[in-house]
């Protein structure tokens, strides 16, 4: 029995309130507050792609409102159902968690027994192999370097004896820095 709802949350009133360094905590706060009131339910998990989206522009600078798909499911921990409402960005992947059932000891013992031994490859073939990687590690930085000497700036062309003239001109002309006009100091 999961209950699923889509929710549009505001968020600019709630985090305003605070001061800027703490807006985007305040929001999340906020995000918890309207899914407890409208879900029923004070057990609130944040998901990771809705966690990454309220920080994605900093603390200073949250969302002003943001859509969020909600979940209302049951949970059995230690003999007690304990329902709890995860709430994921709308268009966010579902992630399912697979559960991996753990062997027994007499299971593992028996694996291991029945198990072949591995063969290990001899010297030959892994120094053959480590020549192949050592080859390909070096291609790779030649081409790395090749596309840094490609993608080199060009330099500035050569300055003219026209421009060094403008230069002369301009200073000749008495363009100088300006001095301070009027009182500097108190009587």
């Amino acid at each position: 029995m999961a209950l699923e709802r889509i929710y549009t949350i505001p968020l600019r009133k709630a985090f305003l309130k605070a001061p800027k360094y703490k807006r985007t905590k305040r929001a999340i706060n906020a995000i918890k507050a309207f899914i407890i009131r409208h879900m029923k339910c004070d057990n609130v998990k944040i998901g990771k792609y809705l966690n990454i989206e309220m920080w994605k522009h900093g603390r200073k600078n949250p969302p002003s409102k943001i859509q969020v798909r909600t979940i209302k499911d049951k949970k059995k921990i230690k003999d007690k159902e304990v329902e709890f409402v995860s709430v994921e960005l709308i268009n966010a992947p579902v992630e399912k968690k697979v559960e991996v059932k753990k062997k027994s000891m007499k299971e593992k013992l028996l694996g291991k027994a029945t198990a072949k031994p591995k063969e290990e490859p001899s010297l030959e073939k892994k120094v053959h192999e480590e020549k192949k990687e050592k080859s390909e590690e070096e291609n790779k930085l030649e081409k790395e370097k090749k596309e840094v000497l490609e993608h080199e700036k060009p330099k500035e062309p050569a300055k003219t004896k026209e421009d060094t003239k403008d230069k002369s001109i301009i200073k000749s002309e008495g363009f100088k820095k300006s001095k301070i006009i009027g009182r500097t100091s108190k009587k």
